[in-house]
């Protein structure tokens, strides 16, 4: 509890760090923050031309079915990546002020969060413009998006403070969300996957996660609830987890940076 009243005592800081964390990636650029809604809408396109012709099926709205997922998965990517370094990249303010140091992964979950919302406009779009619609499903979403926030807190905490002390860590993960993109139900359906293979498949949470936007959205279906709830208890202990393992090696992060 005393490290929550730190961080509410800190709350200007954690706001003022996470605007720059939110408008620091387009700085000096000419469209600014608009870039955080056309790099993903770009990347879509991509996927959505070549995809289609790469991967033969018979999907209806193959374009939709492809986007519900990858926003989330975007979200989960860029998160992951750029938490690893948020320490290592601020040494040098934690080396001459004092903060609370979980601020550093927060800020940038909740930016990457505050993209991702800005981002789901196009999500919308292309549900109505395709057809497809919005469903009363939608009412769900907000649980599924709150969940994936507590897991990447979590995963961020992880890597982030794991990182100042093995640098190699930052570029295993970028190979590592390679292997976990492909094993993610992002371009293709979890129906396709092997049955001898799934017990495989569902250890990696995003697989469950991207099936609950792909059911929301796409299907217009509400997911098993127990199974969210499930889902949802252990992305808390990851977050719970992710907290100890930072809480205690932050103790030497000013030594090791």
């Amino acid at each position: 509890m005393n490290k929550f009243k730190e961080i509410y005592n800190y709350r200007e800081f954690l706001k003022t760090s996470i605007r720059k964390e939110f408008r620091g990636k387009y700085k000096k650029s000419f469209l600014g923050v608009l870039w955080s809604f056309l790099n993903p809408l770009f990347q879509l396109l991509v996927y959505a031309l070549v995809f289609p012709f790469i991967l033969r099926n018979d999907i209806d709205n193959y374009t939709v079915f492809l986007i519900v997922a990858l926003m989330p998965w975007t979200f989960f990517n860029m998160t992951v990546i750029q938490s690893a370094a948020s320490v290592v990249t601020n040494g040098g303010i934690i080396k001459k002020v004092y903060f609370p140091r979980e601020i550093l992964p927060i800020s940038t979950a909740t930016s990457n969060l505050l993209n991702f919302l800005i981002t789901g406009i196009i999500v919308i779009v292309a549900l109505l413009v395709s057809g497809v619609g919005i469903g009363p499903s939608i009412v769900v979403l907000p649980i599924i998006v709150i969940m994936q926030y507590i897991l990447l807190l979590g995963l961020s905490f992880i890597f982030s403070s794991i990182t100042v002390y093995v640098r190699d860590v930052e570029y295993l993960l970028n190979v590592f969300m390679m292997l976990m993109f492909y094993m993610s139900p992002i371009v293709y359906s979890a129906d396709m996957i092997p049955a001898k293979f799934l017990p495989i498949f569902k250890l990696n949470p995003m697989f469950h996660i991207i099936k609950y936007y792909r059911d929301i959205l796409y299907y217009q279906q509400i997911p098993n609830m127990a199974s969210v709830m499930l889902l949802f208890l252990a992305c808390l202990l990851i977050l719970v987890v992710g907290y100890l393992i930072f809480n205690r090696l932050e103790k030497r992060f000013a030594e090791e940076l």
